[in-house]
């Protein structure tokens, strides 16, 4: 996933994150071993009820540290690494995975429940240095009141965003920056191969596409179908999820028949999200225990209305309102990861040099 709960989570994560910290005094003797640091990207979030009941069955108290965008989080994982800031990392995806893995941020653990998590979502299975925890689709999203106000058919595949109709219209992330940008530009890749991704981005920029550094400012800020951004931007595209329409339908009373944003399905790019126990971890017995949770079925089962993704467990419930409102994507573009290590950082530069100059 990543970058999500989107609507609501934000202040409720702060208020969580905020009692925990309170809770876990000043740092060092005992009070140490009674707390596990959970270091993630700022849209993780979790019921507090549900991070309560951890909390009392193991003892622990949680702390919570949020790092930016995940693309901004794992750098400075990696910058404070031997070092770290906590126990566990949530939040690396598989854009960004081989960077993690290659910087040797994280110590091998099989997290309770792995057995029944797909053996496609687990991208380190012979290593264990990474749990995968959720999955969601990095998506174009739109309004679906601007398209029908123009009277013109929303776009629904990469080669639609490029016709003259679309010009301006479409916010996405920096790849350098963020996770879903990485995963856009990496979906484009997949779509029209190494020797044509360049190509296409040329046509993105000549058509107006705007690049922000993450999602948070491309869907509260600029996209025009955000309701907790009141709909203030003037892009009724952007690159957010499969599964953010759900978070705008989220509260309404009466629930409407469709969410007010839809999904380019022929747009989509496979995201898996992971955790894994940092090395150096000062409390490496929590973070086992914290990785045990963050697997558990029940913190799973809050995963989809907390962030707005797809709980990786496949014997995890899945509510209503998320599979009614939101979109499966069957056939997502993807790559592979050995792919996407040995080209990730060249392909960034490149796209850094084509669309921000």
């Amino acid at each position: 996933m990543s970058t999500r709960s989107r609507i609501t989570a934000t202040a409720v994560a702060a208020a969580v994150g905020m009692s925990a910290l309170a809770a876990c005094g000043a740092p060092g003797g005992d009070a140490d071993a009674k707390t596990v640091t959970l270091v993630s990207h700022d849209s993780f979030n979790v019921s507090k009820s549900v991070l309560s009941a951890f909390e009392k069955e193991s003892g622990y108290k949680v702390r919570i540290l949020k790092g930016g965008d995940a693309g901004k989080a794992v750098n400075q994982a990696i910058l404070s690494k031997g070092n770290p800031q906590g126990d566990v990392f949530f939040g690396i995806d598989n854009t960004l995975l081989s960077r993690g893995l290659h910087e040797g941020l994280f110590s091998p653990y099989r997290a309770k429940g792995l057995a029944d998590v797909p053996a496609g979502l687990q991208l380190d299975k012979g290593g264990h240095r990474v749990t995968p925890l959720d999955y969601g689709d990095i998506c174009v999203n739109y309004d679906r009141g601007y398209f029908a106000r123009h009277k013109t058919p929303p776009p629904k595949t990469f080669d639609d965003l490029i016709e003259p109709r679309y010009k301006g219209m479409l916010v996405t992330e920096n790849s350098a920056t963020s996770s879903p940008g990485l995963a856009f530009q990496l979906g484009t890749i997949a779509k029209y191969g190494q020797d044509g991704w360049q190509s296409y981005w040329k046509k993105l920029k000549a058509n107006g596409v705007e690049v922000v550094d993450g999602w948070e400012q491309a869907y509260y800020e600029r996209f025009t179908g955000s309701a907790a951004g009141k709909r203030k931007g003037d892009k009724p595209l952007v690159v957010s999820y499969a599964s953010s329409p759900p978070a705008e339908v989220l509260g309404k009373k009466p629930a409407p028949e469709e969410a007010p944003t839809g999904v380019a399905a022929g747009t989509c790019f496979r995201q898996i999200e992971f955790g894994g126990l940092l090395k150096g971890a000062r409390n490496e017995k929590g973070g086992k225990a914290l990785l045990d949770f963050l697997l558990s079925k029940k913190f799973q089962e809050d995963v989809p209305l907390q962030m707005f993704v797809n709980p990786a467990r496949e014997d995890a419930a899945v509510p209503e309102l998320f599979t009614k409102y939101g979109t499966r994507i069957d056939k997502p573009t993807t790559l592979p990861p050995g792919t996407i290590t040995e080209n990730r950082e060249q392909w960034i530069k490149q796209w850094s040099s084509l669309v921000l100059k």
